[in-house]
């Protein structure tokens, strides 16, 4: 992977995992908060497009299929993560997540676009997942409430990680096949997120409004960082192959892992740093 790719994905696992730890902190509000996400952001980076390239091409067609099914697959995507918060430990959802996400991207990306890691790539794609995975697999059976068939953190964790993979490779086909900005493609998708989100608050205005005013500083960061972290990943994706880049960007369990070790006081922080350690030697592998 080069130096230039190496760098956005980096920076990109960086405000990814300062978003979701910031959307873990309001994950209860739901429905407001994405809306107030999906227009803070369009509203902060729809400044930028005449400055990054414009749309990127003149296949307006093209634009429009390629954020408007982005925009499906992302609100699913945002739907599954917030429910998953709210059932289980941000380390297990979030870790399970990207761990799920990236291996599924890395078998479509070698298989439907036909790209080739080199064997030392893949050692630390392997890795990487093994990490997040480690993580992610902390607090199954340490729960002291009634007990699941089936573990709701990784339920929903594993549910996120699949809608991952699907709108990473729909939106690195879609960038890559009509040429488009990555900061365009991303105002678009979330303009189009916006009536969805309309939808899942309608009659609760008075709620959004209470968020927009007690909140307004998170959504701010959120409509920063959320955007920010996927257009580096976009820009990232025109240069480097999805199967490299999907992993990498999981730099971000880490940051998360040890947020929730030092900071939510969560079980077994031995065994979650360990973890973060192994994906750390993934990390180092990729940018062999």
């Amino acid at each position: 992977m080069s130096a230039l790719a190496f760098v956005l994905v980096f920076a990109a696992a960086i405000t990814h995992a300062a978003w979701n730890v910031i959307a873990h902190g309001v994950s209860k509000a739901g429905m407001p908060f994405l809306w107030w996400g999906a227009v803070g952001g369009t509203v902060v980076w729809i400044g930028v497009i005449p400055f990054t390239g414009g749309l990127g091409t003149d296949d307006l067609r093209g634009f429009l299929l390629g954020v408007a099914v982005s925009a499906v697959l992302h609100v699913i995507y945002m739907a599954v993560l917030q429910r998953g918060y709210r059932e289980g430990n941000l380390s297990t959802v979030y870790a399970t997540a990207r761990g799920t996400g990236p291996f599924l991207s890395v078998i479509v990306a070698v298989l439907l676009l036909g790209e080739r890691p080199s064997a030392l790539a893949l050692v630390g794609v392997a890795a990487i997942i093994l990490g997040v995975v480690a993580i992610g697999l902390v607090d199954r059976g340490r729960s002291t409430g009634p007990r699941r068939a089936i573990d709701q953190g990784l339920l929903f964790g594993l549910l996120t990680g699949v809608a991952i993979a699907v709108y990473t490779i729909w939106d690195a086909n879609a960038v890559r096949t009509w040429s488009l900005s990555p900061v365009a493609f991303m105002v678009g998708t979330m303009l189009l997120e916006i009536p969805f989100y309309s939808l899942g608050v309608r009659g609760r205005w008075a709620a959004v409004g209470a968020l927009g005013r007690t909140q307004w500083k998170r959504i701010v960061a959120f409509s920063i960082l959320s955007p920010l972290s996927y257009i580096l990943v976009l820009t990232a994706i025109q240069i480097a192959p999805v199967a490299l880049v999907a992993p990498l960007r999981e730099v971000s369990v880490v940051l998360v892992s040890l947020f929730g070790v030092f900071a939510l006081k969560e079980s077994r922080p031995g065994w979650r740093i360990a973890a973060s350690a192994v994906v750390a030697a993934g990390i180092v592998l990729l940018a062999l």
